[in-house]
């Protein structure tokens, strides 16, 4: 996130797209809905489902998925045609604006209805309660990511953002709200495969040597395989083992049967995990770990806070936490390597030592400049964000005050695409993914409890009233739902919740498993596959 989770308290406008924040970041839905009570903000929610967000909202935008640029795009085109773009920001702190202005000039609310599906009026409106206000932010996550131009989805974003001068301001921004509790803080860790910790990359052979020199060791400099890409090598073999750690692609990747197929064509996997996951029964070899209360070290959380993390009880017998297995296994890797985890290491009977994990971050802060400023001592009472470069320094919580890392930011003209799979005769339906509020992720925690699985109403496919009687499908029936990839069977939610020809499943659940169905196909940039559109195909079930 450029801005922080406080900040949404004095937001005068804000674009929710691609993101059913009241289920998937409950927290920040209600710091949204007191917003809209208490500050009067006016919230444009663009999204193919009327989540329960839009019920707060000023307008909401239905449009078809797969279809954000083209909305967004038109949104542009009538800030910059009714002049409310921000002159003195664009001219003193952005680069490209005639060309990115030049792109959407033919891209008319009229243009976009025939695309989206959104009304050329209803376009007018969003546009003009964005471009007005004083602090405009934009909140989005994987509804805008998960699709072939997911890259240029993003782009588009960030050119509404510059173009009204709400970056480098405090209620404003550009705002992506993370998926899971600590990813801010695997990304800032380098878990990608072009850049070392802190978004250096790899192939700069400046950065490369400083990190060198730090680790004392010779690195290579080559980008690796994004994890969409390891599913081809695997089953080619340039990929013959594999180590996971609290992941389930199994459950989480798109076209779940490829999947499938690329670990079975590893010759050794180890999953490293909480519980046995779906991934995990597929292992050669099953590492428990501690879970987060379990363990010490710092989580950092979607607007870059960095947190303590204490650990408050000791792991179930059998389990360890990340930090231990690794210099575990790193010790028998080379045996003339001085041990770290100690002669008498034994899983589950001792706490981890604090020193241990506080002698990483100190390292961290050695390899990471926009850290530098952070250590345990300051982190004691309460989190701070990055950057933080000197240890006087109070965190950042609006990034971009003082200008770009680049220097001039600078626009860029996107061309909307379809999606990779549009609705044919054969597979008439759309189908879109997502969360729901009692669920998370591949349910592997929560469909544990006994309490959450209570109050939820387990696997549906919604669909709108007018399709559903089309079909001759009644509320509560079972329906089976093929792509070209799968299919699966689970009852028939009708709800108008959701536009004619579209479809939503929710992903947490093996027994209807949503991602038998969905679209492996990936962005040509980032590599990001298009889990949120494809098409399927409904039919009672006999």
């Amino acid at each position: 996130m450029s801005n922080d989770i406080a900040g949404i308290a004095d937001i005068d406008a804000m674009l929710v797209i691609g993101s059913n924040t009241t289920e998937t970041h409950p927290v920040i839905g209600l710091r949204m809905q007191q917003a809209a009570k208490n500050h009067g903000t006016e919230i444009i929610v663009a999204d193919p489902r009327r989540i329960k967000l839009a019920d707060h909202a000023r307008l909401w935008l239905s449009h078809k998925p797969g279809t954000d640029a083209a909305l967004i795009n038109a949104i542009c085109h009538v800030i910059v045609r009714e002049n409310l773009v921000d002159q003195d920001f664009i001219k003193n702190r952005t680069e490209n604006f005639e060309v990115f202005a030049a792109a959407v000039a033919e891209c008319t609310p009229e243009w976009a209805e025939n695309i989206t599906g959104v009304p050329a009026a209803d376009i007018e409106e969003a546009a003009k309660i964005y471009g007005s206000a004083k602090r405009a932010a934009i909140y989005y996550t994987m509804g805008i990511t998960q699709h072939t131009s997911g890259t240029d989805n993003v782009k588009s974003l960030a050119n509404l953002a510059l173009m009204t001068g709400n970056l480098g301001k405090r209620s404003a921004g550009l705002n992506p709200l993370r998926g899971q509790n600590n990813v801010q803080g695997a990304s800032d860790m380098g878990c990608a495969p072009v850049v070392f910790p802190g978004y250096q990359r790899v192939d700069n052979d400046e950065v490369r040597q400083r990190f060198e020199e730090l680790w004392g060791c010779t690195l290579s400099g080559k980008p690796g395989l994004t994890a969409t890409e390891m599913s081809e090598a695997m089953i080619n073999g340039t990929i013959e083992a594999m180590w996971i750690m609290g992941e389930n692609p199994v459950m989480s990747d798109p076209n779940s049967n490829h999947a499938r197929k690329a670990f079975a064509s590893l010759k050794f996997l180890v999953v490293q995990d909480i519980f046995l996951t779906e991934t995990a029964e597929l292992a050669d070899v099953v590492l428990p770990a501690a879970a987060y209360a379990e363990k010490e070290g710092t989580f950092t959380n979607t607007e870059r806070r960095v947190q303590r993390v204490r650990q408050a009880l000791l792991p179930p017998k059998g389990a360890c936490d990340d930090l231990s297995i690794i210099q575990s296994v790193a010790d028998r890797l080379d045996p003339n390597r001085e041990s770290t985890s100690g002669s008498n290491f034994h899983p589950g009977t001792e706490r981890m030592a604090v020193s241990k994990a506080e002698e990483i971050f100190n390292e961290i802060a050695k390899a990471w400049p926009a850290v530098a400023g952070i250590n345990y001592k300051r982190l004691e009472d309460s989190g701070i964000q990055w950057p933080c470069p000197t240890e006087d320094h109070p965190g950042t919580p609006v990034l971009f005050e003082n200008g770009f890392p680049r220097g001039l930011a600078s626009f860029t003209a996107i061309i909307w695409r379809n999606p990779e799979e549009l609705p044919d005769h054969e597979y008439p339906f759309v189908l879109t993914t997502g969360r729901v509020l009692y669920q998370y992720h591949t349910g592997t925690m929560t469909r544990r409890s006994k309490v959450l699985e209570s109050a939820d109403r387990g696997p549906v496919i919604e669909m709108n009233p007018d399709d559903a009687e089309r079909l001759q499908i009644k509320d509560g029936e079972q329906v089976n739902v093929a792509s070209r990839r799968g299919r699966i069977t689970l009852p028939l939610l009708v709800t108008d919740r959701i536009s004619p020809g579209v479809t939503f499943i929710p992903f947490h659940y093996k027994e209807a498993a949503a991602n038998l169905l969905t679209n492996d196909a990936l962005d040509p940039d980032c590599k990001i596959p298009e889990a949120k559109v494809c098409a399927v195909k409904v039919e009672k079930r006999e």
